[in-house]
Formats: C-alpha cells, structure tokens, sequence
C-alpha cells in the first residue's frame, strides 16, 4: 500500500538547485512540522540537477530520516518541472510545497493543514507577512502580486509564496507551463477548486544565492499572466457530473 500513489495523507515537496547547507537543517524541520500533524507522510526533494554537494547531503539526510525520498533531475529544467515531478512521484494525497532555501517555515504546515478541515477541494495559499528579502525584491513582488491579481482576480495577495497545499489530485489536473508554479491558485480556480490564505512567517536566506533575477523575473512573469488570462477564458466546465 506504502508505495501506490495517495497512500499517505500528505507530502512534501521541495525542489532544490545547490543548496547542500540547507539540506539538512530544512529535512529537519519539515520532518518535525509534518509529524505534528499526525498523519502519514513523506518528504520529497527533487534534485534539480544540482552540481555542488546537494547530491550527498541529501544521501546523507535520507539515512538520518526515512521519510525522505529523493527525485533526481539529470539536468536542471527549473522550478516548476521540479515541482511537477515533485507531486507526479509523491504518495500524499494532499501536497504541501516549499522552497528550497530554508526561508519558508515548515513550523506554519500544522496551521496549513488545520484550515483543510478534512476537504479534498481546497488550497490553502500561504501569505509571507513580514518578507525577509532585499528591498528592490520586496517592491518587485508588491508590484508584480498587484498587477496579477487585478487581472487574473485570483484573491491572492501572495501567490509568489512557496508554500501552498493542495490535493495531489486536482495539481495533475493543471494544463503544465513553464513557471506555472506562480499561478497556481488562478490556475486552481480555474478548474472548480477553491483557494484560501494562511498568513506565514518568512525568513533570511542563510545560505546559498537566489536562483532568481529581478528583472528577469518580473518580465517573464507579466508575459505569463496574459498567458494565463487566455487559459481563464477558454474553460468551460460542468457544474455538476452524474454517472449511472
């Protein structure tokens, strides 16, 4: 049973690129936060084709913690193949993502996980309340998170966040896109399933370099959104099934 999909209650699923120092402090506390929880659960890291010691330090942290399963990217095809791997190999029936750079806090999943209430149609987005980011970082994203939800109207004021819980289910439903892993809430919208928020901490990169771009960032994200906008426009859906 251990080893069919949605055999277990929740996943975790982190991408990383060189990001050995945080290995293990984040295997640590993820572990902790989804023990709190209660329920059965795995840890799934996917190597995104990293060339530094990420490779060792995960085979090192596996041995220390048995619910850590590893997913590995020959090369790097970016975060949000990563994620899609992620929830494709996970046995969780709910999801629970986080970055790989130690700045979300696995200590906020128990919170996460306790708005669910037991529902298989919901996601629960988390909103960084306090960012710990460099300053042109911070105004980039309030721009960027204000132009998107006036037009995508997705209420989220944070949908950059990297941690956000789903149903497994309802992810392999998503038309896949490059940095889809942005718009995840629109895009569960989109498809009937509902979205809340969870005000989240966030903290300091203590290790490691952003794999990220200003600049590159915003524009690659302005150019999905209309992208996404097509997407909203041409889906239909029933509003109930029957089947006899």
């Amino acid at each position: 049973m251990a080893d069919t999909p949605e055999s277990l209650a929740i996943s975790a699923v982190v991408p990383v690129k060189n990001e050995a120092d945080n290995i293990l402090p984040l295997v640590t506390e993820i572990d902790a936060a989804l023990k709190e929880i209660g329920a059965p659960y795995e840890i799934v890291y996917v190597n995104d084709g990293s060339d530094d010691a990420t490779p060792q330090r995960l085979k090192d942290a596996q041995a220390a913690f048995p619910a850590l399963r590893i997913v590995t990217h020959s090369n790097s095809c970016g975060q949000s193949r990563a994620v899609a791997t992620g929830v494709k190999h996970a046995r969780g029936r709910m999801i629970v993502t986080l970055d790989g750079d130690g700045q979300n806090v696995p200590g906020d999943i128990p919170g996460m996980w306790a708005k669910l209430e037991g529902a298989d149609d919901l996601m629960v987005a988390g909103r960084r309340m306090k960012r710990r980011d460099v300053w042109i970082k911070r105004v980039s994203s309030r721009w960027a998170n204000r132009i998107r939800a006036r037009l995508l109207q997705d209420d989220t004021p944070d949908t950059g966040c990297g941690l956000k819980l789903f149903p497994r289910h309802a992810f392999l439903e998503l038309p896949y896109f490059n940095h889809m892993h942005r718009f995840l809430p629109a895009l569960m919208q989109r498809h009937g399933y509902r979205v809340t928020n969870h005000d989240v901490q966030h903290r300091f990169r203590e290790h490691g370099t952003s794999k990220y771009g200003t600049l590159d960032r915003l524009a690659v994200s302005i150019f999905d959104i209309f992208g996404v906008m097509w997407l909203q426009r041409r889906m239909s859906r029933p509003d109930s099934i029957h089947v006899e």
